[in-house]
């Protein structure tokens, strides 16, 4: 993802993202060993831009309001064509706000040492979602993905920077009944060859 980001989409989500700083993040118990094995993502994307950016509903993200365990699957390295991931947790609470178009989650890394926070905006209008990521290490908007779900699958696409040049980004959700989820992201650097570089498998903290 870029580094940089916009000050006019900092300026728009101030006062959401004020709204939630004071939102306590619940640790969770138990939650801090990744258990899965240190392979690839158990699911590929096959991934294309398309002529026009998925649409969807308000209620979208609903389905992520609550507390989960994570494991990711990350490329250690990119554009290089490498299979070794790096495997590590994370916990997630996530809230939905203004009656579900905005949707506001809060991720620890807790062998990472920091945090970031994902800010869901939906446009009524064009029914599309704009994904906004912040970490803590850098604090700024990453440039947004837009689109929406068909489903239990949903794509989002943007464009941004990555070891310094211009790429285009996708991410994918994907519902696994009302208990498991499934992130992806792929990067291209000509819009037809990708490559799924992080993967995040998601079970919800029940109770």
């Amino acid at each position: 993802m870029n580094d940089d980001a916009s000050l006019s989409r900092r300026k728009l989500l101030t006062h959401t993202l004020a709204g939630v700083s004071a939102m306590p993040f619940v640790s969770v118990p138990g939650l801090l060993a990744a258990t899965a094995a240190p392979d690839k993502p158990t699911t590929h994307g096959t991934w294309s831009m398309p002529a026009t950016l998925p649409t969807g509903g308000p209620r979208d993200f609903d389905f992520l309001v609550g507390t989960w365990k994570s494991v990711n699957r990350r490329l250690k390295k990119r554009w290089v064509g490498s299979t070794d991931w790096d495997v590590f947790p994370n916990t997630l609470r996530c809230e939905s706000r203004l009656g579900g178009i905005v949707n506001i989650d809060e991720v620890e890394f807790p062998t990472k040492g920091w945090a970031g926070m994902t800010v869901r905006t939906y446009d009524v209008e064009k029914r599309q979602w704009s994904l906004y990521w912040i970490n803590s290490r850098q604090g700024v908007l990453f440039p947004p993905v837009v689109g929406g779900f068909t489903g239990d699958v949903g794509r989002f696409y943007g464009d941004d920077t990555d070891e310094g040049r211009p790429i285009k980004c996708v991410f994918q959700w994907r519902k696994l009944g009302p208990d498991k989820a499934l992130w992806e992201q792929a990067f291209s650097l000509d819009g037809k060859t990708w490559e799924t570089n992080w993967s995040v498998e998601h079970t919800r903290v029940k109770g």
